[in-house]
């Protein structure tokens, strides 16, 4: 069994109960590291370059950009980036397995970068409207955003044709299960 070296990749439209499920994988035993992103946004309170974030300047983060330093970036709003650095990422797989939690396309781009080393996992909701139940009775997100998310959501559900396994959080147990045995497999090759 291969013990290090592999990533396993999250995405998930908001409100498909990823969050649940990343957490549930990790009260398993695991042994993962996480990737530290890279963000033009300034620390906030204690946060530390190369702990939380490494930090740039946006004129820092564009030049990685055309050096093609980056495995995966999104331009958030204008001067406002978030990246996965290709040399981070390469060198934590020496120690270690990854999880990611990323958006569809960094999940995509992921996979594509690192092919058979990687499971890209796309979690989604039964239906749109199943999100949209979940998402309002969160009770924290106002109907026009609600709106947006399912906008958004049924465009990323467009990447789910991309993924190695999706699963559909429509029973959370079954879920659990599915996620359980698809992860076990893939770390035992």
């Amino acid at each position: 069994m291969k013990d290090k070296g592999k990533l396993i990749i999250f995405s998930a439209p908001s409100g498909s109960g990823k969050s649940t499920l990343v957490n549930f994988l990790l009260e398993q035993g695991f042994s993962f590291g996480f990737s530290i992103s890279a963000t033009s946004r300034p620390p906030r309170g204690n946060e530390r370059h190369g702990v939380e974030y490494f930090f740039f300047t946006p004129e820092e983060f564009r030049a990685k950009i055309a050096a093609d330093e980056f495995i995966e970036y999104e331009e958030v709003y204008p001067g406002r980036f978030y990246g996965t650095l290709k040399s981070q990422v390469d060198e934590q797989l020496k120690q270690q397995n990854l999880l990611f939690d990323v958006d569809v396309a960094g999940g995509r781009n992921l996979k594509e970068h690192y092919k058979e080393n990687a499971l890209f996992i796309f979690v989604q909701a039964p239906s749109i409207d199943e999100l949209r139940m979940r998402l309002t009775k969160r009770g924290d997100t106002a109907p026009e955003e609600i709106e947006k998310r399912i906008a958004k959501a049924e465009y990323e559900m467009t990447f789910a044709q991309y993924a190695d396994k999706v699963i559909v959080n429509d029973n959370l147990d079954k879920a659990k299960h599915e996620l359980l045995e698809t992860v076990n497999a893939f770390l035992a090759i």
